[in-house]
């Protein structure tokens, strides 16, 4: 965070010291004012620039296991620009590399953790255990430290969803 507002600070004076070059350059027949608005334009652009990379940045330190199954994105009554073009506020991803197969009866399931990522003032990651019946499309959350299946969250799942794919495929 305090990365952040030093990198913003930054930002904000370069922005400020090119409205004072223009001023300078024209022979201060711009007025005054004109940097400090190229200062609060400067620290704007950081942070929606910040914020649009949020979803690349937090891909880059997932490990090469890891695929991404969901991305939620959205917009904000004080960030009118994403309601043009919607930034990434979460994301789901699947580590491949933890997978568990079983087999049971002609059921071939498959034990894996989902992850949540959701971007807010501070990253707030969660995790959910859940059990894959890549047989039925259906899949349950696992609840508890002994991992018992919560049968009322059975849902079915469509064989083209990103989730059923990365935990399903047999690669």
């Amino acid at each position: 965070m305090l990365l952040h507002l030093i990198a913003a600070f930054f930002a904000a004076l370069g922005a400020a010291g090119i409205g004072l070059l223009l001023r300078f350059i024209s022979g201060k027949r711009l007025p005054r004012w004109i940097i400090p608005v190229f200062a609060g334009l400067g620290m704007l652009g950081y942070q929606i620039y910040h914020e649009y990379s949020w979803f690349s940045h937090k891909q880059l330190q997932l490990p090469a296991s890891a695929q991404v199954v969901s991305v939620e994105e959205g917009g904000a009554f004080w960030r009118p620009w994403t309601y043009v073009f919607p930034m990434t506020t979460a994301f789901s991803v699947v580590d491949r590399a933890n997978l568990v197969t079983k087999q049971a009866d002609d059921h071939r399931l498959v034990e894996f953790i989902l992850y949540r990522f959701e971007r807010q003032y501070v990253d707030q990651v969660s995790h959910q255990a859940w059990l894959m019946n890549c047989t039925t499309r259906e899949r349950l959350p696992l609840v508890g430290e002994e991992r018992e299946p919560r049968l009322e969250g059975m849902r079915s799942i469509e064989a083209s969803d990103p989730l059923f794919q990365a935990v399903c495929s047999d690669s």
